[in-house]
This record gives C-alpha cells, structure tokens and sequence, in this order.
C-alpha cells in the first residue's frame, strides 16, 4: 500500500508568498544543477551542500542553509516541494511571512546539526529541504490537528481519494522517521532520517514562539468548499471520485481574502445588527 497526500480542506487567508518563493528557489536550483557537467556537479554539491566533517570543525557553516535548497533528484525534489505546497502555506498564514520565513530557515539549520551530531566525520554531503519541511509538518501538527488531507491511496492496482485527518498522516510520517533512523546509522548516503526528526522538534519548539494566535470566532473559508468542509467535520473516512477531487482542488487554491466566508454571527458586544468585524490577516 501507498499513499500520497494532495491537498488539505484548509485554505488560508492570504497568498503565501514566501512559501511560493522557497518553492521556486529550489526548483530553479535544480534546475541549475541538472546543466552541469558531471564534475561540476559533485564541486556544486560539495561547496553548497552540509559536508559533516567541515561543519564539525566550524567551516563551511553557510551550509547548514544552502543545503537546503539542494536536491539528489526529481523524486527527492518532487516530494519535499509536494508536502511544503500542502502544509507550508497555512503555516506561512498564521506566522507572517517574516516569520516563517525565520521559521524555516531555524528549522533548517538545526536539522542539519542534528544530521552532523550522529556522524561528524562523514564527508557525505547532506542535501535537500526535509529537514526544515519536517519542522513545517510539526508546525501544522500543533495549529491544524484538526484538518484533513486528501490522500490518494494505492493498493496494488486500485486507486482510492479519501481524506484523512492531518494529525494521522503526520504523525504516521513521523513514525516512519523514527523507525528507519537507527539503520540509517551505518549506511552512506541514503536518507538522513535524523535530520528529519531534528527539523520537526526544531517545528514543535519554535511554533509556540513564532506563531500568532488565532482570532477567537474567526472562521475562515473559501467560496465553495461548504462541502468540502462538511465533510471533513465528519470524521469518518469517505471515498471520492475523480472529478469531485479535481473541483475541490481548484475550490481549495481559489485564494481569497479571510473576510470571506465568515458568516454574519453576533458576537459579545455586539448588536445584531451590527456589521460582523472583519477577520484578521495576522
């Protein structure tokens, strides 16, 4: 069985403007890479990717970020950018870009020290944004437990669309993390499992910092999930077909101001027919 997320039910209220940016930067760093020759390429990851050995001896410590916006592969890139375009862009919502920004670059860093912390002698470059995406999914973890994910199943030959909860698919990430990191140990190259789990405690430490609390009664949604997010108050996992997916994608990535959606409910202090205040951006 396999599953692969696609979206969430949870649309935020603004643009996430640096998310897109740390998404383009490392596509078009890859793209850099793919032009050069052979050798060129092992020099550009050896100079700009996180070398344990020199960072263990305090050089080369601009690493710690620029290995970040490396990748090994398609694959490699793909799925890292896949899980930062679902959940970095509510995150981006409720810290700022100027935050989140520093959130992610924190989360990177202190995820590649914990990759130099298990083998500080290796001269294996460490590569790639799992670390400081980890620390996004922990992030997302304490703000939106509550939240689904469309998820595409396979099993063998069939296919399924379900939702299932955020805290489930990230959580059973995370398991798969710690399970794997005590082989990876001995091995050479391959992935860096600790990083991972470094860059998500980095997550779960510094959200409570850097996030900006939610509005009390402040209810966001876009134009024409009601379904979408109907369903996902229900608990149960439900099976969807094709077209229902591809409309709730596009519902979902209709972006919107946060004003719009919430409905027109009396609040302490407030009259009834007094206008509903307006939802904030922060």
């Amino acid at each position: 069985m396999f599953f692969l997320p696609l979206f969430d039910d949870n649309p935020p209220g603004r643009r996430p403007i640096v998310n897109w940016l740390i998404i383009a930067a490392c596509v078009l760093v890859f793209l850099y890479q793919m032009t050069l020759p052979v050798y060129g390429h092992n020099v550009f990851m050896l100079e700009y990717g996180a070398l344990p050995l020199l960072i263990s001896h305090g050089e080369n410590t601009a690493a710690l970020v620029t290995s970040a916006f490396l990748h090994g592969g398609w694959l490699h890139l793909g799925g890292n950018m896949l899980y930062l375009w679902i959940f970095g862009d509510n995150v981006e919502d409720r810290m700022g870009p100027f935050r989140f920004l520093l959130f992610y670059t924190l989360c990177a860093v202190v995820a590649t020290l914990s990759h130099v912390a298990i083998d500080p002698g290796s001269t294996t470059p460490l590569v790639g944004a799992s670390g400081a995406i980890a620390g996004v999914l922990a992030a997302y973890l304490i703000l939106f437990p509550r939240a689904k994910v469309r998820v595409l199943i396979i099993i063998i030959v069939f296919l399924r669309w379900i939702y299932i909860p955020a805290f489930v698919v990230l959580l059973g990430w995370l398991l798969m993390q710690v399970l794997a990191a005590p082989f990876s140990i001995s091995s050479q190259g391959g992935v860096a499992y600790f990083a991972h789990i470094g860059g998500f405690v980095a997550g779960l430490v510094l959200t409570p910092l850097l996030a900006r609390r939610k509005p009390a009664g402040d209810i966001i949604a876009a134009p024409g999930m009601d379904n979408v997010t109907r369903e996902a108050e229900d608990h149960s996992i439900r099976t969807a077909s094709t077209r229902q997916v591809r409309n709730e994608f596009a519902q979902r990535y209709r972006y919107r101001k946060r004003t719009t959606g919430v409905p027109n409910v009396k609040r302490r202090g407030q009259s009834p027919g007094d206008d509903p205040p307006k939802g904030s951006l922060e």
